[in-house]
């Protein structure tokens, strides 16, 4: 045979087979309990997903503005993560601007109790997942930075892991922004609602050791101060995490490097013993 028709056949050959074992994307429709409506999410499960393992869940969290399909729409990065990662990953809707709270202000915003426990149960019925918070993360970019974190220190029981990107772990600077004061009321008016509800205020929360945490923000991201000022507290409280900084801005090529770092930690949290 030709060489250049051994080569055609051995390039269809590869992505014949990039086709058959590639991380399968499904945009599903889950429902909400507490907020009585359908709430989208991507799931992402590897190509061995077939093979009757239970496998472990990353939640990917995306940011203000964003939605469920923000992750595989502009991170190439998460298209070869399920694989790579042997991981189910998750990207749930977090809506336009919810925090990921409960929100004290408006009470069809639900999205603590939608992401913690209604979309894990979801997720744990109708997906081969491992049902425990030893198989479990939590991460996300800006808002969904804040709101894993903020997710993963109230619910120890659901998750074992979390990281936040560029996350706006203090959200106590920026009363004005984000529409936060919409979930919060207005700082001026409700001071202890954004006292307890910033992460930087959570640290209280943790039992010794029961998260695995990861904290990745850029030098010229705007909430590098607050991401730096949490670090800080940490190593002043003790509490054990990986905290890496790199030059970069609050942007998604940022996020799309970050990401493989983020599960890499969260793949090595599920295979310890």
């Amino acid at each position: 045979m030709p060489a250049n028709r051994i080569v055609c056949l051995l390039t269809f050959l590869v992505f014949a087979c990039q086709l058959v074992w590639a991380a399968k994307i499904d945009t599903v429709q889950t429902y909400s309990p507490s907020m009585k409506k359908t709430i989208k999410a991507v799931v992402l499960t590897p190509d061995s997903y077939t093979n009757g393992q239970e496998f472990p869940v990353v939640y990917l969290l995306h940011g203000y503005s964003g939605n469920y399909a923000d992750w595989v729409k502009k991170a190439p990065a998460v298209h070869k993560a399920a694989d790579t990662f042997q991981t189910i990953i998750v990207c749930p809707d977090g809506n336009y601007s919810s925090w990921y709270f409960d929100s004290p202000a408006d009470p069809t915003s639900r999205y603590e109790t939608y992401v913690a426990t209604e979309l894990v149960n979801w997720v744990d019925s109708h997906y081969k997942t491992i049902k425990n918070r030893k198989g479990r993360a939590i991460t996300g970019l800006s808002m969904g930075g804040h709101g894993a974190l903020y997710l993963a220190f109230k619910h120890q029981d659901v998750f074992g892991a979390a990281g936040s990107m560029s996350g706006g772990v203090d959200i106590r600077p920026f009363p004005n922004n984000w529409d936060m004061a919409k979930k919060l009321g207005p700082y001026a008016q409700y001071p202890d609602r954004w006292e307890q509800n910033t992460v930087i205020n959570m640290l209280h929360l943790l039992t010794p050791g029961s998260l695995a945490l990861i904290i990745d923000c850029g030098t010229e991201d705007f909430f590098f101060r607050v991401n730096n000022n949490l670090h800080q507290k940490m190593l002043d409280m003790n509490v054990a995490h990986d905290y890496i900084t790199r030059p970069g801005a609050h942007n998604w090529p940022y996020w799309n490097n970050a990401l493989p770092y983020q599960l890499q930690f969260m793949r090595q949290f599920f295979d310890k013993p």
